[in-house]
């Protein structure tokens, strides 16, 4: 006869239970370490769509500004330079945050909980630092939120990243609208500069532009400056990288307004980018961004050629996909040093004047 189970009391089921839901509170973190989560600032005017998904929250029409905060995964293993993403080659169909650099969430702020909330995380960092990314021509909101957490962790920047995202149409045929568009972003970006400036309390502030978005940030900057003259010695550094503006437009007018404030302006160009030699085609003249004979130096601004680093396929995103070229950031931002006190630059001293290359 075989023997009458008893009765488990009620206790060793609850123990029981509350152990196996510990495990698996316990097996979350191991998934959370997978990635770091980036949260980044930002400033659009974009149109809102009233979608949810964080990618698909802004489109590409003009609006009054929106300001709010994005969370970006990126994976523990991150290649620096890198932005990664699913890939059909490796059998890679959908996001993963482990993998892949993700915007997770995006949440819009009032104006004033935005600077609220710029400021406390100034006041968290070392320096008082804080950047501002305007993006180029083919850009999405969540290309521009992706880009920027990818910037600020390979920085290793602490204190507030924030993107300006003006309303690109994220499409390579639509150049000429991109052109409309960050023509009349300009005022929105000048204005938004002076709240930045005077409500982040921000000590250090960084304004890095790529590409078309050099149009709006360089015209901003320079005539913020030179009506609100106290906002300078906020200003540590303008980086602009491959700017798609008229090189001799750029020597002429914007080079002297920029460089009226005294402060430093870094200048990135290359000539193995082949985005910058289709603009030049299409309008007829070289860009700001160019190398070789026609590389801008001017009086007041460091001029680096990237060219001999650019290794990317387009060669127009080297100053977030080129290892040398982040390095160099970083001790620009993190150091301040100027481009003769950068260990990875060397100096050419050409008939226009003194500008640096990348040692090989």
């Amino acid at each position: 006869m075989r023997p009458m189970m008893r009765p488990i009391p009620m206790i060793w089921i609850a123990i029981v239970i509350a152990c196996l839901a510990g495990c698996g509170k316990a097996s979350a973190p191991a998934r959370e370490a997978a990635y770091a989560t980036v949260s980044v600032f930002f400033a659009t005017d974009r149109n809102q769509t009233g979608k949810t998904n964080p990618g698909e929250m802004f489109g590409a029409d003009r609006a009054n500004l929106t300001y709010g905060t994005c969370e970006v995964s990126v994976p523990r293993d991150h290649r620096m330079g890198e932005l990664e993403s699913p890939s059909i080659w490796r059998l890679e169909f959908r996001e993963d945050p482990a993998k892949h650099v993700v915007l997770l969430r995006a949440a819009v702020a009032s104006k004033d909980r935005f600077f609220a909330d710029v400021a406390e995380r100034v006041r968290r960092s070392q320096a008082g630092s804080a950047f501002v990314f305007v993006h180029g021509y083919n850009v999405t909101f969540e290309d521009a939120a992706r880009r920027t957490a990818q910037i600020t962790y390979d920085l290793g920047f602490d204190g507030a990243p924030t993107f300006y995202s003006w309303p690109s149409r994220g499409a390579t045929p639509a150049y000429t609208v991109d052109e409309q568009n960050i023509e009349w972003a300009q005022a929105n970006l000048r204005n938004f500069l002076e709240d930045f400036f005077t409500r982040s309390d921000a000590e250090h502030v960084y304004l890095i532009a790529h590409s078309m978005g050099n149009r709006a940030l360089t015209r901003a900057v320079a005539s913020l400056l030179a009506d609100k003259p106290a906002l300078r010695r906020r200003l540590s550094e303008v980086i602009l990288t491959a700017p798609d503006i008229d090189a001799e437009v750029f020597r002429r007018d914007i080079a002297p307004a920029l460089t009226a404030a005294g402060r430093p302006v870094t200048l990135y160009a290359s000539s193995a980018d082949k985005a910058l030699i289709a603009s030049r085609k299409v309008h007829g003249y070289a860009r700001a961004g160019d190398s070789g004979n026609g590389l801008v130096v001017v009086p007041g601004i460091e001029t680096v050629d990237a060219t001999q680093v650019d290794t990317s396929l387009l060669g127009h995103s080297y100053f977030a996909e080129t290892r040398s070229v982040l390095s160099d950031m970083f001790y620009l931002i993190r150091d301040n040093k100027r481009a003769d006190q950068r260990f990875g630059l060397r100096p050419v001293d050409a008939q226009a004047g003194r500008y640096w290359e990348f040692k090989q």
